[in-house]
């Protein structure tokens, strides 16, 4: 997630040369064709600016659901910030904070948040493997959903200390409710990573915004000569930038500047669970990235 207001300048240029390289040709390559191999050709003068108000439609309706994309993903991981700490806080003040199960519970829902990461951004990782034990390890090995399935160990755990009477049906019950509320943000953010945004809306726009620059070029050209170079590729630019910030939040839990920071939300999650339990050894916060600009 970007932390700076302003992008700078190479970061721009980083996102957008090869664009800014294609733009560039196709407005000359449209010039070109204007001038030397139709030169009688004809654009009726209000074209481009019809053909750009449709395109604006198009952009705004993509980078709106783009964007509520995004929302969505950081409220969900808001809701597990709020219910790691509440499983935790529970955990430990009906079964005491140096019972062995409180430990086992606690240390499994950070496997848990760190095996859900792994999930979601599809980057095989075997950190959440440092907070199972060893049964846990056994059970896990031929599970496809492993986050789902170390939410079933869980309640498996709250049942046995129902049964035990280490914890009576009230507590039970809260602490059920819990589960189930990270189950409903695991599903959540699963529809969200596995839901493809409509494909014609993305293809269409980039083929509209290619003719427009065609369009506007061979029309500015009859006028300002060679400069209708400058002018193609300038709408083209402003129109692909604009559709491309909409595009690089359509997958919220990517590896990307622009995306939810997962990295350092678990992370702090993990930190105040351990916190909580007394724990030394506590981790340092996700550093940023780039002297500052984001976060992972």
């Amino acid at each position: 997630m970007l932390l700076k207001q302003n992008l700078r300048f190479y970061r721009i240029f980083k996102i957008t040369w090869k664009i800014d390289l294609l733009i560039l040709c196709l407005s000359i390559a449209a010039y070109y064709l204007d001038t030397r191999i139709f030169p009688d050709a004809y654009i009726i003068p209000g074209l481009p600016a019809l053909m750009g108000t449709a395109i604006a439609f198009f952009i705004a309706f993509s980078n709106n659901q783009a964007y509520n994309r995004w929302w969505k993903a950081r409220m969900i991981w808001g809701g597990i910030v709020n219910d790691s700490r509440s499983l935790a806080r529970n955990v430990i003040a009906f079964n005491g904070i140096n019972h062995p199960d409180t430990r086992r519970i606690v240390f499994r829902h950070l496997g848990f948040l760190y095996a859900l990461k792994s999930a979601l951004r599809n980057m095989p990782d075997d950190e959440y493997l440092n907070y199972l034990a060893t049964g846990d390890h056994e059970k896990i090995k031929e599970v496809k959903n492993i986050p789902n399935e170390l939410l079933n160990l869980q309640l498996s755990e709250l049942e046995q200390l129902t049964v035990r009477k280490d914890i009576d049906g009230f507590r039970f019950l809260a602490l059920n409710g819990l589960i189930r509320s990270l189950n409903d943000s695991m599903g959540k953010s699963e529809r969200i990573q596995k839901t493809v945004f409509p494909t014609a809306y993305i293809y269409f726009t980039r083929l509209f915004i290619w003719i427009l620059v065609i369009l506007t070029t061979m029309m500015a050209s009859e006028s300002v000569g060679a400069l209708a170079i400058f002018f193609g590729w300038l709408i083209g630019f402003v129109f692909y930038s604009t559709h491309e910030n909409g595009m690089n939040i359509m997958n919220p839990f990517d590896l990307s500047p622009n995306c939810i920071p997962l990295n350092s939300i678990t992370r702090n999650i993990e930190i105040d669970l351990l916190q909580t339990l007394g724990e030394k050894n506590i981790p340092a916060p996700e550093p940023t990235r780039n002297n500052g600009e984001y976060i992972l």
